[in-house]
């Protein structure tokens, strides 16, 4: 699977997913939004790793958007919009807004869990892609801006619904109003990320180690976890608590359990069943 934007590497479980753009910041332009769901969903849909973890290259993780495509598009210089109406115009950009949210749904979506490792800047869109991850690891040089405030825009691919259930409401606004960087550091202490490191070399060691420990995990477990966490950010206690009776009545492998038990008391790694294809059917023995 050819991509422009990505570089893939699978090993011991581990799907290393880099941007490799770094001479544009790792902007995202339009093939971007097409590669990054198909490869997730290839790697989930295919059973081809336990986690995913998504870094990138040169010195900083993302600018986010790329304004310059974006506008192209939008103005019609490579759509074609200027010949429509005003109203198809608009119709147009929602559909492209709406497809851009998606493409970071489909990190939420999938059954494994995705880490992003953050060096240096992690802007606008960049914003967006970290919070739909499951957990976010950064470099001390590493800052978050919500930065379409400063070019006369409200954030629209995922930024506001996800940031806000990571960090307070209220510093969230400042961000937004301000458009003003927030510090590795800083991020740390609000809970946006879960630990800094001193560099990047550090930091892919570190988070491949936390990577393995999940990939050493029964899989159904870790992906019932993920389900059940991100369904509890929506819903209330009673709801949740329904939620996970019912999916353990489906789901539950007792043959998982006791061989988790078997593995901890052995001291040796467990031997646990992958999930099955997309598409197949899950046993509920």
């Amino acid at each position: 699977m050819t991509s422009t934007c990505f570089d893939l590497s699978i090993d011991n479980r581990i799907a290393h997913l880099r941007l490799i753009r770094p001479e544009k910041r790792n902007s995202m332009i339009p093939a971007f939004w097409d590669e990054l769901p198909r490869i997730i969903r290839d790697i989930d849909h295919n059973v081809r790793a336990r986690v995913i973890v998504i870094s990138s290259t040169g010195p900083h993780f993302s600018a986010g958007l790329d304004i310059g495509t974006f506008l192209k598009d939008s103005s019609g210089e490579a759509t074609g919009a200027k010949a429509r109406d005003v109203l198809g115009a608009r119709a147009a950009l929602l559909k492209k807004i709406q497809h851009m949210q998606e493409t970071f749904s489909s990190l939420e979506d999938c059954r494994i869990p995705v880490i992003a490792a953050i060096q240096g800047g992690c802007i606008g869109g960049g914003v967006d892609l970290a919070t739909a991850c499951d957990m976010r690891y950064a470099t001390a040089d590493a800052f978050f801006t919500i930065f379409e405030i400063n070019i006369g825009m409200t954030a629209d691919v995922g930024t506001f619904p996800r940031l806000t259930r990571l960090i307070p409401e209220g510093l969230v606004r400042e961000l937004a109003y301000t458009g003003r960087r927030m510090g590795a550091e800083e991020a740390r202490q609000c809970g946006l990320v879960n630990r800094v490191y001193p560099d990047q070399e550090t930091m892919l060691a570190e988070v491949t180690m936390v990577a393995a420990e999940i990939a050493s995990k029964a899989p159904t477990a870790v992906f019932g976890s993920k389900r059940v966490i991100n369904y509890s950010r929506d819903h209330a206690t009673a709801d949740v608590l329904d939620y996970i009776r019912v999916w353990n009545a489906a789901m539950l492998q007792p043959e998982e359990i006791i061989e988790a038990l078997a593995a901890n008391a052995q001291k040796r790694p467990g031997e646990f069943a992958e999930l099955p294809p997309v598409g197949e059917q899950m046993s509920d023995s």
